[in-house]
């Protein structure tokens, strides 16, 4: 991290969206931080930190099926970073029949779960607040889960601050976060269209198969795409050409066949958000790069 971070430095709108933002950070008697590593409450944590002594402030992680290892590593070691203290929490997803039919509603129920799994660990931590990381793009984008947010009067001090994804990353670069490029996370539920039940098993496959072609590729814009025993990749379409050659064509087989999957594909349109909905079949498919 930039420890030497200076908001004089800042562009005008950047360092008055700042200055908003650690004002309201610093009004809280205390807080606790819904932390996932993304670049979103990675930011938060950092501003918290900035504006709140210790004492008052920790993050909640929540970690479970849903959320994949190194997301979870990541946050550990950001919070480490910030010298936060991270609280641990077992959302245990599955557990609740609402989440695990994986309707159309999933997110708004996980998140209403998450949300008051953090909500009884700041009471019990005796901190005043919760706040997570909704920043002001995210109105537009279909996210039941801002539904739970709302009706458990969490806030979301990012939006509130006038933030949006561009500011997040912008103020993100200039205090040497090492969320600022991240790409875009979603849980590993998200890889399933909405209909097809959730276990662990089919999530642990999809996330050794991430896993496998993180591997290869790298951290970069990465969705396993679970239509079983098929796995459909997206891939930020820059790395189309990398994923379709050699040597990294037959890394990227090897390493999903042996997540369980029999055959492996290269979706040509690349990664889309709410790929799992638009694409339903093996109609989807544009290259098969292997198949046994």
């Amino acid at each position: 991290m930039n420890h030497g971070f200076d908001p004089g430095g800042l562009a005008p709108p950047l360092a008055a969206a700042w200055a908003r933002l650690t004002a309201r950070l610093a009004a809280f008697p205390s807080l606790l931080v819904a932390f996932s590593g993304g670049v979103d409450s990675a930011l938060l944590l950092a501003a918290a930190a900035r504006a709140l002594p210790a004492e008052r402030l920790a993050a909640g992680l929540c970690v479970g099926a849903f959320t994949p290892w190194w997301e979870a590593q990541r946050a550990r070691d950001l919070a480490q970073s910030l010298g936060a203290r991270l609280v641990e929490l077992d959302a245990d997803e599955l557990s609740q029949p609402s989440i695990a039919v994986n309707d159309s509603q999933r997110c708004y129920y996980c998140k209403k779960l998450r949300l008051m799994l953090l909500t009884r660990q700041a009471r019990q931590m005796g901190l005043a607040e919760l706040a997570e990381g909704s920043q002001l793009d995210d109105a537009g984008d279909f996210r039941p889960g801002v539904k739970a947010v709302r009706e458990l009067g969490v806030h979301s001090p990012l939006a509130e601050a006038g933030l949006d994804k561009a500011m997040v990353r912008a103020l993100s670069r200039a205090l040497g976060l090492p969320t600022a490029d991240v790409p875009a996370a979603a849980c590993l539920a998200s890889r399933l269209p909405w209909g097809r039940p959730l276990d662990a098993a089919v999530l642990a496959r999809i996330q050794a198969a991430e896993a496998g072609v993180r591997a290869v590729l790298g951290e970069a814009l990465i969705r396993v795409r679970d239509h079983f025993p098929l796995a459909r990749l997206e891939l930020d379409p820059a790395l189309l050409a990398t994923a379709a050659s050699e040597p990294a064509r037959g890394r990227i087989v090897a390493a999903v066949e042996a997540s369980g999957y029999a055959s492996v594909c290269l979706d040509l349109k690349g990664y889309r958000q709410g790929g799992a909905q638009s694409s339903r079949g093996d109609a989807s498919i544009d290259v098969v790069t292997k198949e046994t």
